[in-house]
């Protein structure tokens, strides 16, 4: 959600580096991104792992002599670091305690935390001066991986499942749920049906897999990040929790219908004109648990009617239709 951001950075040093420092995952995003010079790979689980491997990554940070550090995540490690390495400039959020590491700080405040989680990084760079048009969210494929998409999924025109949510089970709408709506939209629309996920989401792919009855593949655990984001990129239709792949689809304006439980939607929906959220109003929600401790009754009342409504709506649109519901909501 920080790419709108990135492209008022790219707007504003028209004629700076810029360098990403991420981990091996979302570093895979920026691989080929147009406002992005350059990768620091930053693996907590790898190479940078305990103390030896922080200070070896601040080392790094120190030789490449950057002038200025914009910190989009929020967390006390990101200053630290930065500051450790010695760059002179280091903007960011003044959460989590962290400051004092910092020469240019913004409050979060109440307003910001209020807003969309992509206008955080905006309102944080508007602190600092820096200012440009407005950026949309946006990632971009490689030549071939289009191809290569089609080769993997083994048939044409699909629609996507993402039943898997990375922040806990709260999150997870039910697999039979989505099995269902698979089956009734590939009737509908004449598209089979991948189904996404990471490693630890196979169960819930194999589940899904079991009860659809239409041309269908599980890709659950079996693609790269680069694999994933061109199956999305290239479907018609994505169906998913609120996770990282729902905001994939966004970037690259997949129609998709996400579907909120704990969380809220009015912070990080999908940021595209092309999108339906469907969600409860439940009394409890957003809770932000990963768990539920009651009866998950904020996902258990979110229907299959619901959804698949919302997919045909927004299909059936299309074109300015998609412009002018940009936000809209079914409860």
């Amino acid at each position: 959600m920080m790419t709108p951001a990135l492209g008022v950075v790219r707007q504003h040093y028209r004629g700076a580096e810029i360098v990403v420092a991420a981990n091996p995952l979302v570093a895979e995003l920026f691989r080929t991104h147009p406002w992005c010079d350059r990768i620091l790979i930053f693996d907590k689980n790898g190479r940078h792992k305990g103390l030896a491997g922080l200070m070896t990554f601040t080392r790094e940070l120190r030789s490449e002599n950057f002038g200025l550090a914009l910190l989009f995540q929020k967390a006390f490690e990101a200053a630290l670091l930065t500051f450790l390495a010695g760059i002179p400039i280091r903007a960011g959020f003044s959460t989590d305690h962290r400051g004092f590491l910092l020469t240019h700080k913004t409050p979060l405040t109440e307003d910001i935390r209020q807003r969309h989680h992509s206008r955080h990084y905006l309102e944080m760079l508007a602190a600092l001066g820096i200012s440009g048009q407005d950026s949309p969210l946006r990632l971009d494929l490689a030549p071939g991986e289009p191809s290569a998409a089609l080769s993997l999924v083994g048939f044409d025109g699909w629609l996507v499942l993402n039943p898997g949510a990375a922040y806990g089970s709260a999150k997870r709408w039910y697999p039979e749920r989505f099995a269902a709506v698979g089956n009734i939209l590939s009737r509908r629309l004449g598209l089979g049906v991948v189904i996404i996920g990471g490693p630890g989401e196979t169960a819930i792919g194999a589940d899904i897999e079991r009860q659809l009855s239409c041309p269908r593949i599980n890709l659950v655990g079996r693609t790269s990040v680069r694999e994933m984001m061109a199956v999305i990129a290239c479907s018609r239709l994505v169906v998913s929790n609120d996770s990282g792949p729902m905001h994939i689809a966004a970037a690259f304006s997949v129609p998709t219908v996400a579907i909120f439980g704990p969380t809220d939607h009015t912070t990080t929906y999908p940021l595209s004109e092309a999108s339906r959220v469907v969600h409860s109003a439940a009394d409890c929600a957003p809770c932000l648990r990963r768990t539920c401790p009651t009866d998950h009754h904020c996902m258990l009342n979110v229907t299959v009617d619901q959804v698949v409504s919302a997919a045909l709506e927004l299909l059936e649109e299309g074109g300015d239709g998609l412009r002018r519901g940009a936000g809209r909501e079914l409860v």
